[in-house]
């Protein structure tokens, strides 16, 4: 089982989070330390596999890990979780991710985070792997998009919430507004 998902840059800012055991915040913030440490100061030349850390479970856990470019790409896994399988699966995320955002980079990360996170529930929920197949996860990224866009996304409803309001057929402001005894007076308003 997938216990954490981390992504890091060079200098060991974290870029994605996501655990999927509880630990305490100051907790995960000394996991994400550790493994940087221990990610970063091996050479690009050495196996990708190395026994986890001492606070995320020791040798009970692997971190499998590659380097793209800036971003360090962690996965902690327990025992039953097949290296090859987990390497193949970071493959399979960068390109995902490659391929949704056209050539990925660290600032992809940053300013689509939602994206982000939701390409990495198509293919990893509650720590178990549920999709490997790229072609199909991307199938889901773009519905994702295509209903975004009909509903108009989070950055229209502002302006849908304002339409609303000067379509209603008032026939003349509410002066006082009466709840229960709560009683508001509504001060004078220009009109739209």
């Amino acid at each position: 089982m997938i216990k954490a998902i981390l992504i890091f840059n060079n200098h060991g800012k974290p870029r994605l989070i996501r655990f999927y055991q509880y630990f305490a915040e100051d907790m995960q913030q000394q996991i994400i330390r550790e493994t940087f440490h221990l990610v970063s100061k091996r050479d690009d030349n050495v196996c990708n596999f190395l026994e986890g850390g001492s606070l995320i479970g020791g040798s009970d856990y692997k971190l499998i890990y590659r380097h793209y470019a800036t971003l360090y790409f962690v996965f902690c896994v327990d025992s039953s979780e097949s290296e090859l399988g987990i390497l193949d699966l970071i493959q399979v995320f960068v390109e995902t991710l490659d391929k949704c955002f056209e050539n990925v980079c660290e600032l992809d990360l940053i300013f689509h985070m939602d994206k982000v996170h939701y390409i990495l529930q198509e293919v990893v929920m509650g720590g178990m792997v549920l999709e490997t197949n790229m072609n199909e996860i991307v199938a889901q990224v773009e519905v994702q998009n295509r209903m975004e866009k009909s509903e108009g996304g989070l950055s229209a409803a502002p302006a849908r919430a304002v339409s609303a309001v000067k379509n209603m057929n008032l026939p003349e402001m509410p002066r006082n507004i009466n709840i229960g005894d709560i009683n508001i007076k509504v001060p004078s308003l220009s009109p739209f």
